[in-house]
């Protein structure tokens, strides 16, 4: 199989740090970005330190690697914020931050995304939601509220690039203990984990085995899917 080229988002720790691991373990060339330097090496993986909301440096960075591999296969939209606070205790910088990087960015680079896979006629979307959306979580009403503006990004995002030969898919994972979560009391992730039908935290393979699903060449009659783990719906 040829190299496959590969985008993903917040590569610089936790699942997007993961997922970039993986795909260069499969030879993949990968592309990464987070608004943070990055210590991951590899011969055929290249860093860009930029915010995913910042329009001139993403587009530069599509640039570069259009110059570079000439070619876009795969985008995972990873990068993501979030706020825990009850609405009553949430600022207004903290509701444009999220909602900027959750959904602006990630509009932002499947916009550019699709740009540059259109030239092949294939490509693959992945947005990373969250069971927070369809389990109305308390004290996380704008996180969820972006993470369901995302879904439906995605929905309209699929039906627009369906004829170019771009798939658009989403994946909510449960709570996977990275430092999203890691100030959560217990007895809120107890809880959350007990609405799920398997009772128990995710971990980052789960996540990888359902995007992986919905990179795979053959999975070319799917899209406007969005896939929540644990159990959830």
């Amino acid at each position: 199989m040829a190299e496959q080229v590969t985008l993903i988002t917040g590569t610089r720790k936790g699942i997007g740090r993961f997922l970039a691991e993986q795909r260069l373990a499969r030879g993949d060339r990968v592309y990464g970005c987070s608004r943070q330097p990055s210590d991951l090496t590899s011969p055929r993986y290249e860093h860009f330190c930029l915010d995913v909301t910042d329009e001139k440096a993403v587009r530069q960075m599509f640039s570069r690697i259009r110059r570079e591999a000439g070619r876009l296969d795969h985008l995972v939209n990873n990068a993501g914020i979030a706020s825990m606070n009850h609405a009553l205790l949430t600022p207004m910088t903290t509701v444009d931050s999220v909602l900027s990087t959750n959904v602006a960015g990630t509009f932002l680079m499947c916009r550019e995304a699709a740009r540059l896979m259109q030239t092949r006629s294939f490509g693959r979307i992945v947005n990373l939601i969250s069971v927070a959306a369809p389990l109305h979580l308390e004290g996380e009403a704008i996180y969820a509220a972006s993470k369901s503006a995302v879904q439906t990004l995605t929905q309209i995002l699929a039906r627009e690039l369906a004829p170019l030969g771009i798939t658009v898919n989403a994946v909510g994972p449960t709570p996977v203990m990275t430092d999203l979560i890691r100030n959560v009391p217990e007895d809120k992730i107890a809880a959350l984990l007990a609405r799920q039908a398997i009772h128990r935290l995710g971990t980052p393979e789960d996540v990888l085995h359902a995007i992986e699903f919905f990179l795979r060449a053959e999975s070319d009659f799917l899209t406007a899917q969005s896939l929540f783990l644990g159990g959830v719906c």
